[in-house]
C-alpha cells in the first residue's frame, strides 16, 4: 500500500510520531487537541482520536486524566544478559536472570503447590495434573521492581528433598543449578525461547508499566541428562530491555 492510500488516521499519525522521534514534540509535551488535530489536518473528530489511539498503543503517548494527551518518556533500553546457567557458588536467583556483573539486584518469592496445566506439563514432560512447586519471584534492581518469574519444578523430583521449597532450607536463595546438584542433579543443558506478548495488567503494574504496555517473555527450561528440572518464564518491559546473549564456543 502506497502512504499516500494509507488511512487518514495512519498518516496524521505518521506525522505525529515523526514530530515526536524527531523531537519538535518532546517528553512530557501536550499532544495538540483533537480540535487542534482536526484544523491543522483537515480531518474529522473520528479521524483525530484515532490517530492518538494508535500512539497511544504504540506508547509514544500517555492520557492523564483531565488534563489531556503527553508525549511519554522514553526509557533508555537496558540489557537483559544471559549466559546459560551459572556455575555453582553465583546462582542466586537475581544472578540466574542477569548475567550482568555490574547490575545488583534483591528478590522476593512465594511458593505454592499447584497440578501442572497442560503447557508447563509439556515443557516438564510430566502429565498433566502432576504436582509441582510454582514459585514467583520479583527481582529488583536499586529498589525497582525489573523482571518478574515464574518457575515450575517437578514434585516428582524434589518432593521431600530439603531443596523442595526453592527460597526456604539449606540452600534457600540459591539457583536451581546448585539446588539439583544437592540432591544428586547435575544441570548440563538449558534452552531457552524469546517471545514478545501485550503485558497482564499485574504484570505491568508490577513492573511500573501503563496498561497495554509490551513485555518480553523467556521462557527457560533447566535439563539434567535429558530429563527437565526445572522450566521458568522470565518477564520484562519491552521498552526498557534489550536480550543479548554471552555464550560459550566449543
Amino acid at each position: 500500500m502506497a502512504f499516500g492510500d494509507q488511512p487518514a488516521y495512519l498518516r496524521v499519525a505518521d506525522d505525529l510520531r515523526q514530530k515526536i522521534v524527531g523531537g519538535e514534540l518532546p517528553p512530557h509535551t501536550r499532544l495538540p487537541s483533537q480540535a487542534r488535530i482536526r484544523e491543522v489536518y483537515g480531518v474529522s473528530d473520528t479521524v483525530a482520536l484515532e490517530a492518538r489511539k494508535v500512539l497511544m498503543a504504540e506508547g509514544l503517548v500517555e492520557g492523564r486524566s483531565g488534563s489531556g494527551t503527553y508525549v511519554r518518556a522514553q526509557p533508555e533500553p537496558r540489557r537483559l544478559v544471559r549466559s546459560g546457567f551459572r556455575a555453582l557458588g553465583d546462582s542466586t536467583p537475581f544472578r540466574q536472570e542477569q548475567a550482568d556483573e555490574q547490575m545488583r539486584g534483591t528478590w522476593e518469592s512465594s511458593s505454592e503447590r499447584e497440578a501442572a496445566g497442560p503447557a508447563v506439563a509439556d515443557r516438564l514432560d510430566i502429565a498433566p495434573g502432576d504436582e509441582v512447586m510454582r514459585t514467583r519471584y520479583v527481582l529488583r534492581s536499586a529498589g525497582e521492581a525489573v523482571l518478574l518469574s515464574t518457575s515450575w519444578e517437578p514434585l516428582a523430583l524434589t518432593g521431600r528433598t530439603p531443596v523442595m521449597l526453592p527460597e526456604e532450607g539449606p540452600l534457600a536463595g540459591r539457583g536451581v543449578v546448585e539446588r539439583m546438584a544437592a540432591i544428586g542433579l547435575t544441570v548440563d543443558n538449558v534452552a531457552e525461547e524469546v517471545g514478545a506478548r501485550p503485558g497482564l495488567a499485574e504484570e505491568t503494574l508490577a513492573l511500573g508499566g501503563v496498561p497495554g504496555h509490551g513485555v518480553l517473555v523467556i521462557s527457560r527450561t533447566f535439563f539434567a541428562g535429558g530429563r527437565a528440572v526445572e522450566t521458568a518464564d522470565v518477564v520484562a518491559l519491552s521498552d526498557r530491555y534489550r536480550v543479548s546473549y554471552r555464550l560459550p564456543v566449543k
